[in-house]
């Protein structure tokens, strides 16, 4: 069986590609490189460096014949989505759209995407299930919840299977230090160079962190598992901003204080993701520990800046 990974050179993509060959997979890979990185490509992956919105799109589904679409490939960055809406829709939206034309045009099996907790919007209880509302508070949200609509519609007109997976807070090695780049690699990144991470608000504000490792798991079981679902990904644990510095600061041997700054306006106070329907449909649950995750987010953010500055 042959996978075909949309963003299979960037952060999730290329663990997810490196979950499939360990599990004997064919797998090729698309990327236009524009966050992701060649070098993280496996090298049993065929890999085109092709842009999701593109024409080429077509000639790689003609010439490979892929049985199963993973699409990681997205424009990611909430503030550039708000600032830049057209450009966050063209990607996220259209780029999807075209995916599923040439996956239906070519018969494929099972069509997974990565969707994102940013659908929910502002929470109404302590933990988020699939049949929460969906009231994006950003365009990040909403061109990440719309294809979930188009793939239900054209899946469910064509025949063809899919699986939609609401990724909770990612964290792990191969994330960007630039950029957004989660707040823990820029927190573990600031700490390392001295500089006290500042904490927007009081910090009690909580989040549900997933390792990379347990996503890419997640996309590999729904191949076989989650007929036309939508699950969230996981680990059903909620942990305060203030806690996260004060393990950092233990995992570091560290005595850094953060500093505060007002609170910014939209932010969403609590975010935990029910993985209890995930679990039972993929026969799967998050293997990566927080402690276990931090620490070797760790020695990645130090090893990616000792080259830094070698």
């Amino acid at each position: 069986m042959k996978v075909l990974v949309t963003g299979g050179a960037g952060f999730i993509g290329s663990h997810v590609v490196d979950q499939l060959i360990a599990d004997n997979w064919q797998v090729v890979v698309v990327d236009n490189l524009s966050t992701g990185r060649k070098h993280y490509v496996h090298p049993s992956a065929k890999f085109y460096a092709c842009d999701i919105t593109s024409d080429e799109l077509e000639h790689v589904f003609a010439q490979e014949k892929p049985d199963a679409v993973i699409h990681q490939a997205a424009q990611i960055d909430v503030r550039q989505s708000m600032i830049a809406p057209l450009r966050d829709a063209t990607v996220n939206i259209v780029g999807t759209v075209r995916l599923l034309e040439c996956a239906l045009a070519h018969h494929v099996q099972k069509f997974i995407y990565a969707s994102s907790a940013a659908v929910y919007g502002m929470p109404l209880g302590e933990f988020i299930e699939e049949s929460h509302q969906t009231l994006p508070l950003s365009c990040y949200g909403i061109s990440k919840h719309t294809p979930e609509q188009y793939i239900r519609v054209l899946s469910e007109q064509y025949g063809m299977d899919y699986t939609i997976l609401r990724y909770a807070n990612v964290y792990g090695e191969r994330q960007e230090l630039t950029g957004e780049g989660g707040v823990i690699l820029s927190f573990i990144q600031k700490m390392l160079m001295n500089i006290p991470p500042a904490i927007y608000g009081d910090g009690l504000q909580t989040r549900d962190f997933i390792h990379v490792e347990d996503v890419a798991a997640a996309n590999v079981a729904a191949l076989r598992h989650g007929a036309r679902e939508v699950l969230n990904v996981a680990t059903n644990r909620s942990l305060s901003i203030n806690d996260l510095v004060e393990l950092l600061n233990e995992m570091m041997s560290m005595r850094i204080e953060p500093v505060y700054l007002p609170a910014r306006e939209g932010d969403i106070r609590h975010s935990c993701l029910n993985n209890h329907k995930a679990r039972e449909v993929l026969k799967w649950e998050p293997q990566v520990s927080l402690h276990r995750g931090l620490n070797q987010t760790i020695q990645y953010v130090r090893s990616k800046m000792s080259i830094a500055h070698s």
